[in-house]
């Protein structure tokens, strides 16, 4: 049995002379430190070049391909995006406080459309196709920039992304946060016991017991926040999890299916036909002709 993260509150520095942070990390995975759920006050802006992994945003668990473009609230729990297995050519994460120009700069006239936005980002959102491609490129650009071209060209990106039709609303059934810390620590417990465990059983007791609750009181406060069931949350992770093995190992569905915590092949296979629409051996063949 592992060892569940403590779940984390993050303090993130901007860099010298600017108001925000901005980081571009590259294949080695040693560069990331938080594999975990973790939460923090700023706002995240991340964009993946390439490569495939695992979207773990508020209770949204997915799998994409061909990079990614993400858009995380304040205080959204999330893990990071990538990994050794990831295939990407770099990752650029901006993160900025809500009022890091002011605690009414985005109450002016000429913001209000970027704070809807930054509203709407408590859910998480992924962007999608040319948009992904187009803002991205200029994501990558900030980093050769002096610090004040460099928060205009941010606030450009923002704009765009307000802009944007071509996105999904990760959360849409709803993740409601407690405005108390202890409680975003309670779910960081819960996730990260699921990410260490999930390739067993784990009972409601077990569960519940790790948190200091009883199980009514658990499957009400999970679903209050997630807007979801504890064993469909557990469900979705393992699918999501076969779904990164089928694409990064050759090897076979069975070995598959009990890797991502199922016993039982015929339920592993219909099950991920439910989740994704297809059999895990025409998700696999299909993979290579996928774009998105």
């Amino acid at each position: 049995m592992g060892t569940a993260h403590k779940p984390t509150l993050e303090k993130i520095e901007p860099g010298f002379g600017s108001s925000f942070s901005f980081r571009t990390y590259h294949q080695d995975p040693n560069n990331r430190k938080n594999t975990f759920w973790h939460y923090h006050p700023e706002i995240e802006l991340v964009f993946v070049n390439g490569g495939s992994g695992k979207r773990q945003i508020g209770s949204h668990i997915s799998y994409y391909r061909n990079g990614d473009l993400i858009l995380i609230g304040s205080n959204l729990p999330h893990c990071s995006f990538t990994d050794s297995l990831t295939g990407h050519q770099s990752e650029s994460v901006i993160q900025l406080k809500p009022d890091f120009l002011g605690e009414s700069f985005f109450d002016i006239t000429e913001m209000k459309g970027i704070k809807n936005l930054m509203e709407r980002a408590k859910k998480g959102i992924v962007y999608h196709g040319d948009t992904k491609r187009s803002i991205g490129r200029k994501i990558e650009k900030l980093k050769d920039l002096e610090p004040f071209p460099r928060l205009l060209g941010l606030l450009d990106i923002l704009k765009q992304l307000e802009k944007a039709s071509n996105y999904t609303i990760l959360n849409a059934e709803g993740f409601i946060l407690e405005t108390e810390f202890e409680d975003n620590d309670r779910i960081n417990v819960i996730f990260n016991f699921v990410k260490d465990e999930f390739t067993r059983h784990i009972g409601l007791d077990e569960i519940s017991n790790k948190v200091n609750m009883t199980n009514p009181a658990f499957c009400r406060y999970f679903k209050k926040i997630t807007g979801k069931t504890f064993t469909s949350f557990v469900n979705e992770y393992r699918l999501v999890h076969a779904a990164k093995l089928l694409h990064e190992k050759q090897i076979s569905i069975t070995q598959v299916c009990f890797e991502s915590g199922f016993n039982n092949f015929s339920h592993f296979n219909k099950q991920f036909k439910e989740f994704t629409g297809k059999s895990p051996s025409v998700y696999r063949n299909e993979l290579k002709f996928s774009v998105s």
